[in-house]
């Protein structure tokens, strides 16, 4: 008999840090901005006029501006989340920004309150293992997309991953269900949903491991306390925002992630990169999308 894993609430931390501290560190700023552009290319590719991001937290750093470069290219952008205070900050953020979204607040989730067909794009980031209906929401981003769904989840084989698991971060299992970091499950549901798979991959492939912390704790954790080290990863010249790249304030940032991006960008099978990116993702045409 199988048993279910006991999935406790996400620590507040994890997105309280950033409603007004927008420095995320090198590593979300990269993730985002690759992200960035796997969203544009499926724009383009296929035409998307809206989008719904449900739910809207999952990757860690500033919550609710995964969909901004949508936004910002004329997509009609639609976020649900269940926590009011996050999405209040959330609205707040996107108006420092100009943009303009939908934003509806909604618990459960995984009951969306949309018509059928409603989306171009239904969509969420690494966000299903925190979920105790994963698998209802699943079929929900099915009904309410008229075209595509997409899902990305982290990559449970690469290093940084083990490193957390075993070593770094043991606990960080308690409050995530780890079974929804296995893409042949969620593929498995889209086709019980009669969705026809278009691409599957890896993203987020930078030339450092994925350990959801900031640099100078993994030193900690692993005994190295020099602090000639550490210096490096701290005080103002290590400073990564997102929201500098998006508000104007830092356009070079894009440039400088993608000097890192040799490995992701490599013409190399997916499955190769998998030992080392951080997120694996699937992307699915729903049955009742008609050409």
């Amino acid at each position: 008999m199988s048993v279910k894993p006991r999935i406790e609430p996400v620590p507040s931390e994890r997105w309280r840090k950033n409603l007004s501290d927008y420095n995320e560190g090198l590593g979300l700023v990269y993730e985002r901005l690759m992200l960035n552009d796997f969203l544009q290319d499926l724009e383009r590719k296929y035409d998307l006029k809206s989008a719904l991001e449900a739910p809207i937290y999952g990757m860690a750093g500033v919550s609710g501006i995964n969909s901004v470069i949508l936004a910002r290219d004329g997509v009609s952008v639609t976020l649900v989340d269940d926590n009011s205070e996050r999405l209040d900050n959330i609205k707040r953020i996107w108006q420092e920004l100009g943009l303009d979204a939908t934003f509806f607040l909604q618990s459960p989730i995984a009951e969306l309150q949309f018509p059928d067909r409603a989306f171009d794009l239904a969509w969420n980031w690494a966000a299903l293992w925190y979920l105790s209906d994963a698998e209802k929401l699943i079929g929900e981003l099915v009904r309410v997309s008229r075209n595509l769904v997409f899902i990305a989840m982290p990559n449970r084989a690469q290093v940084g991953y083990l490193l957390r698991k075993y070593l770094l971060e043991k606990d960080f299992v308690r409050y995530v269900d780890e079974s929804w970091a296995n893409t042949n499950r969620i593929k498995t549901i889209l086709r019980d949903w009669e969705c026809t798979l278009l691409d599957e991959g890896v993203l987020d492939v930078p030339p450092w491991p994925d350990t959801v912390m900031p640099a100078t704790e993994v030193l900690k954790r692993l005994g190295i306390r020099s602090q000639e080290v550490q210096s490096h990863f701290e005080g103002e010249g290590w400073n990564w925002s997102s929201m500098d790249y998006y508000s104007g304030k830092r356009p070079d940032l894009k440039a400088q992630m993608d000097r890192y991006a040799l490995l992701e960008r490599a013409p190399l099978p997916w499955r190769v990169k998998s030992i080392w990116a951080h997120h694996r993702y699937v992307v699915a045409r729903v049955p009742s999308w008609q050409a």
